[in-house]
């Protein structure tokens, strides 16, 4: 495998996401819009439909906040890869940071100084997922702060419900996170675990379980609509993962997306990469 492909790679998902919207995400947006019986929800999700059409016709950025470098990786069993990968996704980011181009975004987290180019200590954030196979499939998923910034972890009581703890934080933060929102939900393992198991609801999307049809209903109940606005539209999307937990803790995780839930994936091969 040649590390040449996977930084092109890369360049070419990140170019993807941050310009064009997943189809089953468009389509959402747009059955909210058919349904919506609120006028001034219904504006809001036709500005965003017409903000998508212009950003993907003309291959700009569809947000002016193109969020931090965060990617899923597929890494087959049988890769072949004698380079280090980080660095090489680290590359294409760099690259698609003159080239989109991005907004430069990370800085250090004590001095706020900027790196200029979207990496630098933790960053990009890879999350590797081991599967059968020879490829690697590549996924970015940029993240904006709105939505990242109204994402928390809460170590709740064994004996709390963790459905109605996700309500009512969604009720307090979603407005304020560029509504209708996408909510990765992830509850048990540790408080870390409960973190990573929320951002990978979100990237595993959509949700189909019972679970987590229930507690969309619940969140669009709510009435904060597209842009805090009201409306029948809180969320557009659901996704519960779970994991085993300590019998004395409850971590429940909730990692928002705003409407814009960005992502598109690229497949490295030995003898080449191409679009996914």
């Amino acid at each position: 495998m040649r590390r040449s492909d996977v930084v092109q790679a890369t360049l070419s998902a990140v170019h993807r996401a941050q310009t064009s919207l997943p189809p089953w995400v468009e389509d959402l947006i747009r059955q909210a819009e058919e349904r919506e019986r609120d006028p001034v929800a219904r504006s809001q999700l036709q500005a965003i439909l017409e903000n998508v059409a212009l950003a993907r016709e003309s291959r700009i950025p569809i947000c002016q906040d193109t969020g931090l470098p965060v990617f899923h990786l597929q890494v087959g069993r049988e890769a072949r890869v004698d380079f280090d990968l980080q660095e090489a996704v680290a590359d294409g980011v760099r690259l698609a940071t003159e080239k989109v181009p991005l907004r430069p975004n990370v800085v250090d987290p004590l001095s706020r100084k900027n790196t200029g180019d979207n990496t630098g200590r933790g960053m990009p954030r890879l999350m590797v997922e081991t599967v059968e196979g020879s490829g690697i499939r590549i996924t970015a998923f940029p993240k904006g702060a709105g939505s990242e910034n109204m994402s928390l972890v809460g170590m709740r009581n064994p004996a709390d419900d963790p459905l109605d703890y996700v309500v009512q934080e969604v009720a307090k933060r979603a407005a304020n996170a560029c509504p209708p929102v996408f909510v990765g939900v992830g509850i048990g393992g540790t408080f870390d675990q409960a973190a990573a198991l929320a951002k990978e609801a979100l990237i595993r999307m959509p949700g189909t379980s019972d679970l987590d049809r229930g507690l969309l209903q619940r969140i669009n109940s709510l009435g904060i609509g597209p842009m805090g606005l009201g409306g029948d539209t809180t969320a557009l999307g659901v996704r519960v993962e779970t994991a085993c937990c300590h019998t004395a803790s409850l971590p429940v995780a909730i990692n928002m997306q705003c409407w814009a839930n960005r992502m598109a994936s690229s497949v490295v091969e030995e003898e080449g990469w191409s679009t996914d």
